[in-house]
């Protein structure tokens, strides 16, 4: 399915910016255990990002509802876990880090639907 090939690419490319700006906007401004908070947060986020894309190109050949589900669990996760340890990184506020495990989970369900949708289809 072409929109997650779409939501995938335009999600790498803003995992590339956030890298970026952690790697050079932020290394003199941020302490180094929130820097490594925010570098976490960006290479999960690449990682799904890449995961919505093989979801794309699995349901091209393989279309699913299980597919779908697995996209919307992976997008919900790098909204979640990403989005959470970008937004603590930046802000301080440890409160934040209670939301990450939400999206571990949208990122386990992703891929666990993944597989699901890919035996499901046969060979």
């Amino acid at each position: 399915m072409r929109l997650w090939i779409v939501l995938g690419a335009v999600s790498a490319f803003v995992s590339v910016a956030a890298g970026a700006f952690g790697a050079h906007g932020l290394k003199a401004r941020l302490p180094a255990d929130l820097l490594t908070i925010f570098e976490t947060g960006a290479r999960y986020h690449m990682y799904h990002s890449l995961g919505l894309i093989a979801i794309g190109l699995v349901a091209q050949t393989r279309p699913s509802p299980l597919l779908s589900a697995a996209g919307w669990a992976m997008l919900a996760g790098i909204l979640l876990f990403s989005g959470s340890l970008y937004a603590l990184a930046l802000t301080g506020v440890r409160a934040l880090g209670a939301i990450t495990p939400l999206g571990g989970l949208g990122f386990l369900a992703g891929w666990a639907l993944l597989a699901a949708a890919v035996w499901r289809s046969g060979s």
